[in-house]
């Protein structure tokens, strides 16, 4: 684990690398434009080769697609407390959704024309469901229950399977339940580029939204235009702010659980107070002894993970800003100082008693936020993004008249005389 101190020599140094602007390297944006470009040429052929290299599955256009029966023996034979927890979990994302959708308005403004917005659900939107380690189940809920919400009628799914071909049940239960219309096996930035382009097997999307690794991020990025795009969500992070009211234990358990996706995934920890620092520390050593994806876990904790000693909260929320992490769990006596001072987070949770993983799977708000620092440009997902803004403009000859003069000088302005004349011709009538 690396540990920063302010009282370090290179202090500065050391903090000024977080200040992160979400990029792909060369590498990976090489490699995901030859996948787009395949994908864009043979269609079905090269997401099936595609599939073969990186994951390792032997798929064909017929079984590409999950069938109704797959999805509804999934629910079926999930554990009765399994479908409690999906519900649950769907029920406050649904209604947090519904809550959020932005309503059509009109005004009639100054000249007295008609102005408003209506907003309507894109028509057919494709949401990435990461597999990797874990198979993301509440990922699933956390986009696609949102584009129903907000009543898109063609949600497509594409998550990677196994290379038996099969995918994770509690994952098909979750997408039936949140109401995915079509689900396909394949991930990676082939799943991005063919939501994108189409196939013969896929038609296109006019969205695309969800979490991935970097080549998902990155065909992300590389489809925008084509396509619009939620937001880039890649591997997780979390990054705490704390003062010595936090307990130890608490914070420890928060880096632990964040520490346990993996490869990519950052946790880091920032105080004002050293006695606080070195508790946590210690309860590190003590919580992950216990935990079982050792593997996994402890890679991130000694690459990932970092702790910093700032000499003040305020310079603490000055760091978060430049990090602008996903996640953020702020502790402190002096909430109503800091919290204001938060401009980049992804997501904000309040206190010692609110954990990030209730945001993960229950609370209401989707988990599905920028990382990477991308957070300085996008916010989190939410509802309204499902949602296709048209504005509304109505005039009568009175409004039109009174609009005249000002559309004449901006016309003399820019050189464009018939533009004024479109409006005087309607003045005169």
């Amino acid at each position: 684990m690396r540990i920063i101190r302010h009282t370090d020599p290179g202090y500065a140094e050391a903090i000024a690398r977080l200040n992160r602007r979400a990029e792909a390297g060369a590498a990976v944006r090489d490699v995901v434009a030859g996948v787009m470009a395949d994908v864009r040429t043979r269609g079905d052929a090269a997401v099936i080769d595609l599939a073969a290299k990186f994951d390792g599955t032997t798929l064909t256009p017929g079984t590409m697609r999950v069938s109704a029966a797959e999805l509804d023996a999934a629910w079926n034979s999930a554990d009765r407390d399994v479908r409690d927890a999906l519900e649950a979990s769907h029920r406050n994302v649904f209604a947090f959704a519904r809550q959020s959708l932005r309503q059509d308005w009109s005004r009639v403004n100054e000249q007295g024309a008609e102005v408003g917005e209506v907003f309507h659900p894109f028509e057919r939107v494709g949401c990435y469901v990461p597999g990797g380690t874990a198979p993301l189940v509440s990922t699933s809920l956390m986009t696609v229950t949102l584009a129903a919400a907000a009543g898109v009628p063609e949600i497509v799914v594409c998550t990677p399977c196994g290379k038996d071909g099969g995918v994770n049940a509690g994952l098909l239960a979750a997408l039936k339940l949140a109401g995915a219309a079509e689900i396909y096996k394949i991930g990676g930035s082939q799943a991005i580029a063919a939501m994108a382009y189409g196939t013969a097997t896929i038609k296109p999307v006019a969205k695309i939204f969800g979490p991935g690794n970097a080549y998902v991020v990155e065909a992300k990025r590389q489809a925008f235009g084509l396509v619009s795009i939620d937001l880039l969500p890649g591997p997780s992070e979390v990054l705490i702010l704390a003062d010595k009211t936090a307990n130890p234990a608490f914070i420890a358990a928060d880096l632990l659980a964040q520490a346990e996706h993996g490869k990519d995934s950052q946790a880091g920890f920032i105080t004002d107070d050293a006695a606080l620092l070195d508790a946590v520390l210690a309860q590190i050593d003590v919580q992950a002894a216990k935990l079982s994806r050792q593997a996994l876990l402890r890679p991130v904790l000694e690459k990932d993970c970092f702790h910093i000693l700032v000499p003040s909260l305020e310079d603490g929320a000055r760091l978060v800003n430049d990090y602008a992490p996903e996640h953020l769990s702020l502790v402190t006596a002096r909430e109503a100082d800091i919290l204001p001072m938060i401009r980049t987070a992804g997501a904000i949770f309040l206190g010692n008693y609110s954990p990030v993983a209730v945001g993960d799977f229950l609370a209401g708000p989707s988990h599905t936020l920028p990382t990477g620092g991308a957070g300085k440009s996008f916010p989190g997902l939410t509802v309204d993004m499902f949602q296709r803004r048209t504005s509304i403009i109505r005039l009568d000859q009175a409004s039109c008249a009174k609009s005249e003069p000002v559309v004449r000088v901006f016309s003399r302005i820019e050189g464009l005389d018939a533009h004024g004349e479109s409006v005087a011709v309607r003045a005169r009538a």
